[in-house]
């Protein structure tokens, strides 16, 4: 069906509005990910009934339905052929005393906003979060650094209200046969191959799930290829009174991983890391031998965590220690534009392709993780960007590479996660699978629980048309459809 027919045809049986020229399909044809997947149509339903219309004539008709938030994922989860629903109308938040009811269309910054009346946060704080929106967060288990104390949106995850393909709303847990079947699937067989790290995007995460009131966590990380989240109850907690923010300069990023891991035991709420390649873009007058920075927070125990700090760290200076709202907040800010301090450190003939940019490993195994790292530098002879989440294992690796060497590019994406893997690590940490990573989800967990995968989504997705080739796919993708 071409485009112009499936605008026509959505708009005879909804009332919200439908786009099908050309200059939207090629704006949504994009996200924050490198890659271009023009849709047949836009949709921006008002409610749920236009939803399950929409999801009807879409399995009549074998046409694919992606969800989209803001678009800033990094993976091209939010990318698709078929019609695209834009939730921007599921705006509504409701605020109780230690949770929240909130709409998928709720972009993080307002929801923080509207909490922060309330003397109230949401843990996860991925580095875009004022322009996310919940229900990306959901589709993609996003973190961020005070996930170290407060966990990612999977641990932060009450209920969750979705529409799947054949048009049903169900609330999930439901307590229904339909949670029980599911959870028959789930064997302490399968979890055992889930690797050992604190922050996971890859597949379903059923290692969260041990009994029948966890089935709401199966849609963390889904990347809207179970059903179409509408809205979610969340876990909120009373905002801290004192924050503490040091900023510690090291000689080079190994020594800077050691101490993470040492660090990591004063239970700092964030800890995290940026490496020489963006150092030089800050101004300000750091010690000449810098070339790692860490961040690390408090808030709570100040006193007793650094003096315990002190201890701890070796060979790193103290160059910042914060205690005054509006500087923490500054600092915060420079470590959240790591990717855009990066993109300034390449020409127009080269490029950091989103990829290798999330990996995972235990914060023990950290070091393992750079050194991976430097081999594969070295190899390919390739300047490579570090920052990322050093308190959870989680680095954004971002080599420096010529546009046009696509074949390159999954060489050393291959090498790269086959190295991880070795080490007992996670393809991805916290951006999820998309186009760039769902070819490796089976390496990752082995044929056994990609079976279950498959088996899963034919039970919420029977006919595949919820944002098909993400998570489970036959197809390479990577380097398909990028634009650069």
């Amino acid at each position: 069906m071409k485009a112009e027919e499936t605008g026509h045809q959505i708009q005879r049986i909804v009332q919200c509005q439908v786009l099908w020229d050309k200059q939207s399909r090629d704006f949504y044809s994009v996200d924050a990910s490198s890659y271009v997947v023009k849709p047949l149509a836009i949709v921006f339903p008002r409610n749920e009934k236009e939803i399950i219309k929409i999801l009807r004539f879409a399995s009549k008709n074998n046409i694919p339905v992606t969800p989209r938030g803001a678009g800033t994922g990094l993976v091209g989860s939010a990318l698709g052929n078929g019609i695209i629903l834009d939730l921007k109308h599921f705006d509504k938040i409701r605020v109780y005393s230690n949770y929240v009811q909130v709409d998928s269309g709720v972009f993080k910054g307002i929801l923080d906003k509207k909490l922060e009346e309330n003397g109230k946060f949401f843990g996860p704080d991925p580095s875009v979060g004022p322009y996310c929106t919940i229900g990306g967060m959901i589709a993609t288990n996003a973190s961020g650094g005070h996930s170290l104390k407060y966990g990612s949106t999977i641990d932060n995850l009450i209920e969750v209200r979705i529409i799947t393909s054949s048009g049903k709303a169900i609330n999930l847990p439901s307590k229904s046969q339909f949670d029980n079947k599911i959870l028959k699937m789930i064997k302490p067989s399968i979890q055992k191959k889930f690797p050992f790290v604190s922050k996971n995007s890859c597949g379903y995460r059923l290692d969260k799930i041990t009994k029948t009131t966890d089935l709401h966590k199966i849609i963390a990380g889904s990347e809207g290829t179970l059903g179409i989240i509408i809205s979610a109850k969340l876990k909120i907690l009373p905002l801290p009174k004192k924050k503490t923010l040091i900023i510690l300069s090291y000689k080079n990023l190994e020594q800077a991983v050691i101490d993470s891991a040492k660090i990591v035991k004063l239970k700092p709420s964030a800890l995290e890391l940026i490496d020489k390649n963006i150092i030089e873009r800050i101004k300000f007058d750091f010690p000449s031998d810098t070339g790692c920075l860490l961040f690390v927070e408090f808030d709570s125990n100040f006193v007793k965590s650094m003096i315990d700090l002190g201890k701890t760290i070796t060979g790193a200076k103290i160059i910042k220690t914060l205690t005054k709202k509006k500087e923490i907040t500054k600092w915060w800010n420079i470590r959240n534009s790591a990717l855009g301090f990066s993109l300034r450190n390449i020409t127009s003939k080269q490029s950091l392709p989103t990829l290798i940019e999330d990996a995972t490993v235990s914060v023990e195994k950290l070091v393992l993780l750079v050194n991976i790292i430097k081999k594969i530098s070295k190899k390919y002879k390739l300047d490579v960007i570090t920052y990322g989440h050093a308190g959870n294992g989680n680095l954004h690796i971002r080599p420096i590479m010529k546009q046009k060497n696509k074949k390159l590019v999954k060489k050393i994406a291959t090498e790269f996660f086959s190295k991880v893997l070795e080490i007992g690590g996670s393809i991805t940490g916290e951006h999820g699978d998309g186009l760039a990573r769902s070819e490796f989800v089976k390496l990752q967990y082995g044929n056994e629980v990609y079976s279950v995968f498959k088996k899963i989504k034919l039970e919420f997705d029977p006919k595949n048309i919820l944002n098909p080739d993400k998570i489970i796919t036959s197809k390479s993708n990577m380097t398909k459809n990028r634009k650069i």
